[in-house]
């Protein structure tokens, strides 16, 4: 006779471990003639308490618990524990066998308590309950580590879900063999997983997220064959997915989402046929193919986000995979178009194809069904064609996923970046998310009421917001106050989505802006001593630039209930500031339940940097800048032909009176970061002086280059950088935050790109190379592309850079690429169709009409954009050849002319690259690097063929004696005036070698030419190319 007795407390229970107790020790007391518990099991509950069983009653009702009613006949009858509870209230239950010893002795065999705000540590006594097969403290507030001799017991259930138990899994565990269920989601767990879990056969069920284990999955792991649910998600877990996955042929739930593991996804994850939920995100792979999954005809959830996943979407999901009703396959880089099969997908609720590349027209199906489903996401791609939309999404989101020409003729919601329909007029912010706005320190801000859903966008004239993801509630948004929030009214409401929330500032005018996030966790219970089981561990991306990873409210606020605010300054190029808040599959996801985790946010401001009564732009701002830097500059012409700038005191005072429009550092500050310069924080060398890493006091890295105080070119060099720099803001550009002019230091300070340069990692010293998969590559193609069309065409100035080259390409953290050196740019006069100018540049890079003529436009960086490209496809420097060898531009046109122009593609690549990128960029790269100039494409069609938009046209290259004599001609002339302006300069010691010895010679030269048709200040390269040669 197996009976459960149920007590459940309404109030607060201090500890209701001791209900176990309670019951064995009153049924000891009336055992005489009775079915009674054994004098261990009773001795065993008195240890715990450290007392008689006659005591542990009393000690019960001193701690209020008076509800209990327990006689002698609780183990026959059940009665004396009933008590009703709201559903998924607290909870505690006891269950006895009673058919011992001819139904004479009970033995307890279960132990559930759940959702119990209790104190201390797991107890090692359950070990003295030898008939125990299942314990159940879920969400009950417990601590401490799980005891080594619980191994001694039959569990069949073990369920610690939702608790602060910390520590590591006993290896002792692996050798419960009864072990059906092993449920330790959502604690404090660590370390390694004990390769004798592994032995664990009998074992259905294993849920292990939400902890922060290390290392990989054990291979042992390949004997769990009876495994039907697996879950690891924000586990911590590392490695490749092992392929013994697909020996778990009866798994009905794979969740693997925000470990840290690798992919590819094993192929033969396709003998899973009796899967239904299958969940994998956030895999640290450069790329990798869709999955072979059509024989998995059960599927009713798939989830494959944020996995690198390239090609198309495979029309069997809509052929075979017939049950599916949620399919996300977002922040991915599918192209192609939506399959139409996917119409057949009846039982469909829930689609999720936002952050593609996915191009094509919408299909009409999609609006249709749609309006008869849940949702359906398909943002942020590459649509073509029209679509009808009034910007207000309830049900299917398609919000910038068509190019942004103004001759589009879609909604100014569907368009690339959200641009502004009408004047961009607005400079601050401010919204009360998920509340009904307020008035907070002196500001008003705006209500965000708007119920939304799991593919929603809702805007107003100031702002919009797009939330992405499903809990399975439909919900995404809390707005009632809660008692765990002691910071504020502005935090009493927050908006939530499951994983991913954006807000839009919209009509933004141009220029830099302080970003405030205000958070405070306000949805997590905790117990007394403000300890909460739950963690909110999500992504803060501004301007598309992840600032903050693994983002944990509570944690940064010192509690729950408590206000954190970050700031962070961003620049607004466009009309458009984006604050995206994106939940990577980390933290817990059940605590205190399914359907509040995710990104949370209470409230956001955004304010300008910059003074909005003077009634200017941005671009105007930076006409008149550049217009300033100008005048000064030929200034300092003229007074340096005049020799008045030979002495230090002379240079130190003009410096000193230009109105830099850049920030101001002294060069106590600067010493202060770099350690006085100290060498060993030097990491790089050029020929005007040392680049060196520093610190500011604030944390901020920084990289300073140092001007050669023996340089007589630097001056203006240094205005001109500058004056470009400080006019010019966009993600693909390196940033410059100011500079020093003191003494006789002229420093120039930047954002620090931990990647170093893309020379170096390309084909720089073996140590300090960058192993480039190729999405990166083509990654970084596509970002020094996107910052060579603005300087060209999107710019209000219109800039030639003049020595585009890999050295000059720098790479941050996450390698994105970023153009530097802009002591060379030239302002392009749209009056006049080409520059005469002084020849600046670099052998290998410049375009033979400059190179010969001194004819400067645009195209000239398009020629340098060209060589960058097949340098980036094959890993093999241009300016790296001898006069009588074939170098890189001939080999290429060798090869094409051969039909074998994939030979060109970097053999440390191996076969993981996709052969139509590379012949796309291999022929982007023929097409700029073109001899004639008007054939040249300009950046911003580069772009759109890099990314897909439009077909790559046909390079036509002409190897005949023409092309090659202007070739020879150029160089013969590059080498004489290189010498030249060598002897001219030799009393520099400081001054650039003209080399052609290898990629890492800084070979800039500036050679005159006769006819100016502008007036051009700027006779040579400014500065070292940021992390150039002789890195230290």
């Amino acid at each position: 006779m197996e009976l459960n007795f149920l007590a459940i407390s309404e109030k607060s229970v201090y500890t209701t471990l001791i209900f176990l107790f309670v019951v064995l020790t009153f049924i000891g007391e009336f055992r005489s003639g009775a079915q009674v518990i054994p004098d261990d099991e009773l001795i065993s509950v008195s240890t715990y308490f450290g007392d008689n069983s006659t005591n542990a009653w009393t000690n019960i009702q001193k701690l209020g618990i008076i509800q209990w009613n327990v006689n002698s006949n609780s183990c026959v009858t059940g009665q004396g524990l009933n008590m009703t509870t709201p559903n998924d209230g607290p909870s505690s239950g006891v269950a006895c066998v009673c058919t011992f010893n001819a139904s004479t002795i009970c033995h307890v065999t279960n132990i559930q308590l759940k959702r119990l705000s209790l104190e201390g540590e797991l107890p090692d006594d359950f070990a003295n309950l030898p008939f125990l097969t299942e314990i159940n403290l879920t969400r009950s507030f417990l601590n401490g580590t799980i005891p080594k001799n619980w191994a001694s017991l039959p569990l069949v259930t073990l369920s610690l879900i939702g608790n602060l138990i910390g520590g590591t899994i006993p290896i002792e565990i692996g050798s419960i063999s009864t072990l059906q269920e092993l449920i330790l989601q959502d604690n404090n767990l660590t370390g390694p997983l004990p390769r004798e879990l592994g032995n664990l056969r009998a074992l259905r069920r294993i849920l292990l997220s939400g902890n922060n284990f290390t290392g990989n999955l054990p291979e042992t792991f390949a004997n769990l064959k009876s495994l039907t649910d697996f879950r690891i998600a924000g586990s911590g877990i590392t490695g490749r997915i092992p392929g013994f996955i697909g020996e778990w042929t009866r798994l009905k739930t794979l969740d693997m989402q925000g470990t840290n593991m690798e992919g590819p996804i094993p192929s033969n994850i396709s003998l899973l046929r009796n899967l239904k939920e299958l969940r994998i995100s956030d895999l640290n792979v450069s790329s990798m193919n869709f999955p072979d999954l059509q024989e998995l005809t059960k599927l009713e959830e798939l989830v494959l986000r944020s996995c690198s996943i390239t090609g198309s979407i495979p029309p069997y999901i809509g052929e075979k995979l017939l049950n599916i009703k949620k399919l996300d396959l977002s922040f991915n880089r599918l192209t192609g178009v939506i399959p139409e099969t996917l119409a057949r997908l009846t039982k469909l609720q829930l689609m999720f194809l936002t952050n593609n590349t996915l191009t094509g027209q919408i299909s009409p199906w999609i609006s249709r069904l749609s309006g008869t489903r849940d949702n359906f996401d398909i943002s942020y791609n590459n649509f073509t064609g029209t679509f009808e939309s009034n910007c207000f999404a309830n049900r299917l989101n398609a919000i910038s996923s068509f190019p942004a020409q103004p001759a589009n003729s879609v909604p100014w919601c569907l368009k690339k970046d959200l641009p502004c329909p009408g004047k961009s007029k607005y400079y601050n912010l401010f919204v009360d998310c998920g509340g009904s706005g307020l008035s907070f320190e002196g500001e008003r801000y705006e209500p965000d009421l708007d119920g939304m859903g799991p593919s929603s966008f809702f805007h107003t004239d100031k702002w919009a917001c797009s939330t992405t993801g499903d809990y399975g509630y439909g919900i995404v948004v809390f707005r009632e106050p809660t008692t765990n929030n002691s910071a504020g009214n502005l935090y009493s409401t927050a908006r939530i989505a499951p994983f991913s929330l954006k807000y839009y500032g919209r009509c933004l005018r141009q220029g830099p802006y302080k970003v405030k996030l205000h958070f405070a966790e306000i949805m997590f219970t905790f117990d007394k001593r403000n300890n909460t089981a739950g963690r909110r561990i999500f992504d803060i991306y501004i301007q598309g630039k992840r600032i903050w990873k693994d983002f944990n409210i509570a944690k940064e606020a010192g509690g729950v209930g408590k206000s954190f605010v970050m700031e962070h300054n961003a620049n607004v190029t466009g009309s458009t500031l984006e604050i995206h808040l994106y939940w990577a599959g980390k933290g817990t996801i059940a605590v205190p339940r399914g359907d509040i985790y995710g990104p949370l946010i209470s409230a956001i401001s955004v304010t300008p940097n910059f003074d909005p009564s003077t009634g200017l732009s941005a671009g105007t701002i930076a006409g008149i800048v550049v217009s300033s830097f100008v005048a000064v500059l030929l200034v300092l012409a003229v007074l340096w032909k005049l020799g008045y700038l030979g002495g230090k005191d002379l240079e130190d005072k003009e410096l000193r009176g230009l109105e830099l429009q850049t920030g101001y550092f002294t060069l106590r500050q600067i010493k202060a970061a770099t350690g006085n310069f100290d060498p060993a924080n030097k990491i790089g060398e050029g020929g005007f002086g040392p680049v060196y890493k520093g610190v500011l006091s604030d944390g901020s890295v920084i990289a300073v280059k140092q001007l050669s105080s023996k340089s007589k070119q630097g001056n203006r060099e240094f205005v001109n950088e500058i004056g470009m720099l400080s006019a010019l803001q966009h993600p693909h550009l390196v940033r410059l935050f100011g500079c020093c002019i003191e003494g006789n230091q002229l420093l120039l300070i930047y954002e620090y790109m931990e990647n170093n340069s893309l020379a170096r990692a390309l084909f720089g010293p073996e140590d300090g190379r960058l192993k480039l998969d190729w999405p990166t590559r083509l990654k970084v193609c596509l970002g020094i592309a996107r910052g060579l069309a603005y300087l060209h065409e999107e710019s209000r100035l219109k800039i030639v850079h003049r020595d585009m080259k890999a050295t000059n390409v720098l790479l941050d953290k996450d390698l994105t690429a970023k153009i530097s050196d802009f002591g060379l740019a030239k302002l392009d006069d749209e009056e006049n169709t080409h520059i005469s100018t002084r020849i600046a540049g670099t052998i290998g890079y410049m375009a033979p009409e400059y190179a010969m003529r001194g004819y400067l436009t645009e195209k000239a960086d398009v020629y340098s954009f060209g060589i960058v490209a097949l340098e980036i496809v094959s890993g093999q420097s241009n300016s790296n050849f001898r006069p009588k060898e074939e170098y890189l531009l001939d080999w290429a046109y060798v090869l094409q002319e051969q039909g074998n122009l994939l030979e060109l593609v970097d053999p440390s690549l191996g076969a993981n690259f996709s052969k139509n990128e590379a012949m796309k960029m291999l022929n982007v790269g023929l097409l700029c690097s073109n001899p004639s100039p008007t054939l040249r494409p300009a950046m911003s069609a580069v772009v759109s063929m890099l990314e897909g938009h439009s077909p790559v046209q046909a390079p036509l290259v002409v190897r005949g004696s023409m092309t090659d004599h202007l070739r020879l001609k150029a160089f013969e002339k590059l080498s004489q005036d290189s010498q030249t302006q060598s002897s001219l300069y030799s009393h520099d010691s400081q001054t650039q070698e003209i080399t052609m010895d290898g990629p890492w010679a800084d070979s800039s030269i500036s050679v005159p030419v006769k006819e100016e048709t502008k007036s051009d200040s700027c006779t040579s390269k400014l500065l070292p190319d940021l992390y150039d040669v002789k890195v230290d």
